[in-house]
């Protein structure tokens, strides 16, 4: 993996007192890649710097008790969010995956990639020519900038492998020399197959990603549709199978 340069990634997190700030910053000292923490006890949102990923940050939020819900990372026009379905007939909750990409430098773009709910093994994660998930894989096309040819020089497209372990899930970190602008609209696949794919493989993930809230572009905590809070919400979102 490249050396990848800090970027800022912002978390909603209920903060009640001063207590969960000191907490939640001891927490996150100790994640490796972390440079810098702030909290916003008023607004209860949590401003982080480093190289961690933004799933990594998750789950240490998770493991101290704090719901933490990811508001924006990078620049203005600089973040894209994938979630990942099976298309598999009768598939109970088909969200198996969700992939954040947040460009931190001139064609410089890192995906975090989580998975659950698949069978154990190395799995391929592509970007693809099309955006048509309508037939799941099968309708997206070949892999982006890939040819055919023994070029030397790995397609874009191909953004690398992640394992899946005995328990169904399966984190990773890539970069790419990737503009986010090139990705929005089109599909990502992720797969022990790269084609010939079967619509009825539930191990067959494929979304289409769409741009994402830079740093600051969306800090709100309580919808102004629903009137509930992003924490109310990512309840109902994990009911769904949402990561």
């Amino acid at each position: 993996m490249s050396s990848i340069p800090a970027f800022k990634t912002v978390f909603a997190v209920p903060l009640h007192c001063d207590g969960c700030v000191d907490s939640v910053k001891k927490a996150l000292s100790e994640v490796q890649g972390i440079n810098n923490v702030n909290c916003h006890l008023a607004d209860q949102l949590v401003e982080v710097e480093g190289t961690a990923a933004p799933s990594a940050i998750s789950a240490t939020l998770r493991r101290i008790g704090k719901d933490g819900i990811l508001r924006g990372t990078g620049e203005a026009n600089s973040a894209a969010v994938c979630i990942l379905e099976t298309h598999a007939p009768n598939a109970k909750n088909p969200v198996r995956g969700l992939a954040r990409l947040v460009q931190v430098g001139p064609r410089f773009t890192i995906i975090d990639l989580s998975l659950k709910g698949l069978s154990a093994g190395a799995y391929e994660a592509t970007i693809r020519q099309a955006g048509d998930i309508s037939r799941g894989a099968a309708s997206t096309g070949g892999v982006w900038e890939d040819d055919g040819t023994d070029s030397k020089q790995t397609p874009r497209g191909r953004l690398g492998q992640v394992t899946v372990d005995q328990t169904g899930s399966g984190s990773v970190l890539l970069d790419n020399p990737i503009d986010i602008w090139e990705l929005i609209g089109r599909s990502m696949v992720v797969s022990p197959e790269t084609k010939d794919f079967k619509q009825d493989d539930e191990n067959t993930l494929v979304g289409v990603i769409a741009r994402s809230a830079g740093v600051w572009e969306n800090d709100k905590v309580v919808c102004s549709c629903s009137g509930k809070t992003v924490w109310e919400e990512r309840v109902e979102q994990a009911g769904r199978g949402m990561l």
